[in-house]
């Protein structure tokens, strides 16, 4: 998939990037870890990998045929996008979309989601992504026109945008 912002790149990841993939998660997790004051940082480190671990092992194994890409900035690995284009051939879906906290709020994630809209109207699909319901980039998300279409258990948020002529 080509982006518009020209310094923006995906890639797709390769066993190499595991290291870096498992920055990326634990740094989604950070507010997280701060409360639990009472875990070392081993411990820490730890539980964040075998959630990576599970993580990905799940993504890979129920999302097949989904890309799964490392989104590069001037050729430095700034975050991960994994996106399925036809997910239960219903449509698009952003499996995860995640960016390095050095990276966030400079407008990468919304250049991309606006890039993955456009390329869902293309091919005439709703896009769609799970969040939860306290995390900060729901905000971006329904700026962007997405709405919430589902809930789980209170916490995740099933939220879809659809073109319209």
């Amino acid at each position: 998939m080509k982006l518009t912002n020209t310094a923006l790149a995906l890639r797709p990841i390769t066993p190499k990037d595991a290291p870096f993939l498992r920055e990326v998660y634990a740094s989604t997790r950070e507010a997280e870890m701060e409360r639990v004051p009472f875990w070392t940082d081993l411990m820490k480190k730890e539980f964040l990998n075998s959630q990576f671990e599970a993580q990905h092992e799940y993504y890979q194994k129920n999302y097949i045929g989904a890309y799964f890409w490392v989104i590069e900035f001037e050729n430095k690995t700034i975050g991960r996008l994994y996106l399925h284009e036809n997910f239960q051939g219903l449509g698009m879906r952003i499996i995860d979309i995640s960016i390095l906290p050095d990276y966030r709020n400079r407008g990468f994630g919304q250049a991309i989601f606006k890039d993955l809209m456009d390329r869902a109207a293309d091919l005439e699909k709703p896009l769609t992504i799970h969040v939860e319901a306290f995390n900060p980039a729901k905000n971006l998300y329904t700026r962007l026109g997405f709405k919430k279409i589902s809930e789980t258990n209170g916490v995740y948020h099933l939220m879809e945008w659809k073109h319209t002529i």
